[in-house]
Order: structure tokens, then C-alpha cells, then sequence
């Protein structure tokens, strides 16, 4: 009972904590600094080799949902390297883990558009921000597996995910909101230094097809299909190294 309690304290102050912080912002001077800095100083300088495939597949307007596979806590960093402000002109605003929004990292995130969620027992308030976010036709970058895993097989879609993704469009008729696969990989799984990264960008996923579908079915189908796109992307890299 004990071991209860202290789990449903836990999970309140992150409900809480979720909810104090929910929203995003960028400074403007810290953006400057850091995506230059770390696009020819510290991702060349710690990486062997870093490939981005499939540019042309991000919108150039829009709302915008980039669904990357996480991999490492160097996800954000390259997702900035392979679609962010200097490459597409566009602002990236990141739903990111609670626990990823600590220290030094978390510094940085919240002053770079981030903002946290619990992805298990996503809040009203995260969901609320993302929403209003695509309303707005920002990109925003959500984990869709939810955490990070050090394999190459994607995992399950979290639910909260689609539910954010539908109701934008659904409030929403005709917002346009497209999602765009993204597949992250190491080489090897845990990268260190000097190791190699790929990131793979495939077609985006138009979220409107999806409301017009039945509506418990609406959710399943897009889990289901972005669960997809990113295996594709992921063998398509695949077949492309082997040749």
C-alpha cells in the first residue's frame, strides 16, 4: 500500500508539473547560437558520419507533425540538424518526455520550444498546447513510440499521439495537418564517440484521410499506418546501404 501511494504521488506531481509548463517558447538569441553551433561544431565534431535522406519530404507550410523513432537523448539535436530553422526556415517546437526535460538538456529544450508530457498519462493541458501549436501551422516534433529504445525495430504508437493529431484536424476542417515519418539510426545502437547516425525522412501521412473514416476506427488506422511508414523508411535506408 505504501509502494501505491508513493507511485500515485509520483505520478500527481508530474500531472502537475506537466500542467505548470505546458506551454513553449523560443529565445530568439539562444536559437541563433545553438543550431549553428551544433551543426558544424559539436554533431560533426562527436560523430564519424551523419546522413540525412528524404529533405524534400518536409513541408514547406503548414501544420506539420515530424513522428521520429527515439533512439538516444541526441534525437532533438539531429532532428534540428535535419529539419530546422537553417535548412527549412521553419521553427521547431518539441512534445517531449517529462523526464527528458531535466538539467542542462532540459535547459535548453524549454528555451528551444519544448515542452514536456507524460506519454503514458498524457495531460490536457499538453495536448491543449500541441493543438493549439498545428493551429497555429508550426511544426511540432512528438516521439511517437513515447521513450527511448535502443533497438531497430519501431515500437507501438502511443495512443496519445493520434488522439493529439485527430482532434487538430477535427476541430479543424480542412487544417491540412500532415504527419512525416522519420527514422533514426545508430551505428552501433548506443552511439558514442566517433559513431555514425542516418536519418531517413519519408512521405507524409495526410491526417485528414483518417476523420473520414469511422471514429473509434480513425485512431487505430493512423497508429497503424505511421507504425508502418516508419518501417518502410526504416528497410528503405536499409536496402539502400546494401546496395
Amino acid at each position: 500500500m505504501v509502494q501505491s501511494n508513493s507511485r500515485d504521488n509520483s505520478q500527481t506531481h508530474k500531472n502537475l508539473a506537466e500542467k505548470e509548463s505546458s506551454t513553449s517558447r523560443i529565445a530568439p538569441w539562444i536559437a541563433r547560437l545553438v543550431y549553428p553551433l551544433f551543426r558544424y561544431l559539436v554533431l560533426p565534431f562527436y560523430f564519424d558520419r551523419i546522413e540525412v535522406k528524404g529533405r524534400e519530404n518536409v513541408p514547406e507550410g503548414g501544420p506539420v507533425i515530424l513522428a521520429p523513432t527515439h533512439r538516444s537523448r541526441w534525437d532533438a539535436l539531429l532532428i534540428g540538424y535535419a529539419a530546422g530553422r537553417d535548412i527549412t526556415g521553419r521553427d521547431l517546437r518539441f512534445m517531449v518526455s517529462a523526464d527528458e526535460m531535466q538539467g542542462l538538456q532540459g535547459w535548453f529544450i524549454r528555451r528551444l520550444g519544448g515542452f514536456p508530457v507524460n506519454p503514458k498519462h498524457p495531460g490536457i493541458s499538453s495536448l491543449r498546447h500541441g493543438i493549439e501549436l498545428l493551429e497555429n501551422k508550426e511544426m511540432l516534433v512528438i516521439f511517437p513510440e513515447g521513450r527511448i529504445f535502443h533497438t531497430q525495430e519501431v515500437q507501438p504508437i502511443e495512443p496519445g499521439f493520434a488522439r493529439l493529431a485527430l482532434q487538430a484536424e477535427s476541430n479543424n476542417p480542412g487544417l491540412g495537418v500532415k504527419i512525416v515519418p522519420m527514422s533514426l539510426s545508430y551505428h552501433p545502437p548506443i552511439p558514442h564517440w566517433r559513431s555514425a547516425v542516418e536519418v531517413a525522412i519519408g512521405e507524409p501521412l495526410v491526417v485528414d484521410d483518417y476523420c473520414k473514416k469511422p471514429p473509434k476506427e480513425c485512431s487505430k488506422y493512423l497508429k497503424a499506418d505511421l507504425k508502418a511508414a516508419l518501417e518502410r523508411v526504416h528497410e528503405e535506408r536499409l536496402k539502400a546501404e546494401k546496395n
